[in-house]
């Protein structure tokens, strides 16, 4: 990826979702920037568009919000999926190559030839889901 030449803008974008442990809204990330000169919502979406583009980054559509990719060959693959916890927002990356062979199978037997898939699968991570001790 060091080949890539991303603009000004891009470099910051990418940067905020990188050092973030949870996903992160686009007015969360133009909040973050606004001492770096972006200004307006439109700066930051252009650059989350090429960053999604150059799967640099995802789009998480059931909580509206981005994160850097977690994987350096995620443009070779057709699914990606998303492990998110409900109690603290953390979001594992999945890459499984047997589910993504599975996917594109189910959807040619109904006639659909895949271009690309993503699967969030939502719930508590085990941190989450321990009961507290009684204090």
């Amino acid at each position: 990826m060091a080949d890539l030449k991303l603009t000004k803008n891009q470099t910051l974008v990418l940067s905020v979702l990188e050092e973030s442990s949870i996903p992160l809204s686009a007015y969360t990330i133009l909040e973050r920037l606004g001492e770096h000169g972006l200004r307006a919502p439109p700066q930051v979406y252009r650059a989350l568009d090429k960053l999604l583009d150059l799967g640099l980054a995802h789009k998480l559509a059931s909580m509206n919000s981005f994160l850097a990719c977690q994987h350096t060959q995620c443009g070779s693959h057709q699914v990606t999926s998303f492990a998110i916890c409900d109690g603290c927002e953390q979001v594992s990356e999945i890459i499984n190559t047997e589910f993504e062979r599975q996917l594109n199978s189910l959807a040619k037997d109904v006639g659909l030839q895949p271009t690309r898939s993503t699967i969030e699968i939502h719930g508590l991570c085990d941190q989450c889901a321990r009961p507290n001790p009684a204090t």
